[in-house]
């Protein structure tokens, strides 16, 4: 889930490197200067990321009441997805595993088996937006020079009272994932995170299930 901008970061770094090796005299383009480059593009699209107000108003979604960060941490299965461009290559399992910093963070490791037949890993991170009930989130997949860039909101919009189940969702309704501590789960089990996707606003038909077990 939610790998941002990575693809620009690989494209500028590159480009980079190519200058440097390709025409040194231009060795003045240094680490520095790309981390520069990279605070400055930061800088600006910030405002269109994480104005929180203005995410609110726009999508309407409501996140849970509280969630117990403990207890959310470890593995969840990807049911279904709203499809996106980040997990294009995925074909199936689907997997995150969550793990609680001593800085409070959350350590994030998606993995995904995408068409070549190996498993995709992605790490990230994700801060707490809002303490007071811990379900809203910022997650960052973009590392540069030891700096996190480019944030995406995670809501978790449901959660039973087990913390078997979970859907997390954003507030433009762009991205929407239903989790589960099981693979498989029955229509009786996806029923009522459906309803909570149709009460914040969600097609449910823009959710498409994911495949487990397809190395079964």
């Amino acid at each position: 889930m939610l790998l941002y901008y990575d693809q620009l970061i690989s494209e500028l770094s590159d480009y980079s490197t190519c200058k440097i090796f390709t025409q040194r005299r231009t060795v003045i383009i240094t680490r520095v200067s790309i981390k520069f480059t990279l605070m400055m593009l930061y800088a600006i699209l910030l405002p269109l990321t994480g104005n929180k107000s203005m995410s609110d108003e726009v999508g309407n979604v409501k996140p849970v009441a509280y969630v117990d960060l403990e207890r959310y941490m470890g593995t969840w299965y990807e049911i279904a997805r709203i499809p996106n461009k980040f997990q294009t290559k995925c074909i199936g399992d689907v997997s995150a595993k969550y793990t609680l910093n001593d800085d409070g963070t959350v350590e994030v490791i998606n993995s995904c088996l995408v068409e070549k037949g190996y498993t995709n890993t992605a790490k990230g991170i994700a801060k707490i937006e809002d303490p007071e009930t811990n379900a809203k989130l910022k997650v960052s997949f973009v590392n540069f020079l030891g700096i996190n860039l480019f944030w995406g909101n995670y809501w978790i919009l449901y959660i039973d009272d087990d913390y078997q189940n979970a859907v997390v969702g954003e507030p433009k309704r762009k991205y929407g994932w239903i989790l589960s501590r099981k693979k498989e789960l029955s229509d009786d089990e996806l029923e009522p995170m459906y309803k909570t996707l149709r009460e914040n606003g969600y097609n449910n038909k823009e959710f498409e299930p994911t495949e487990q077990n397809v190395r079964d």
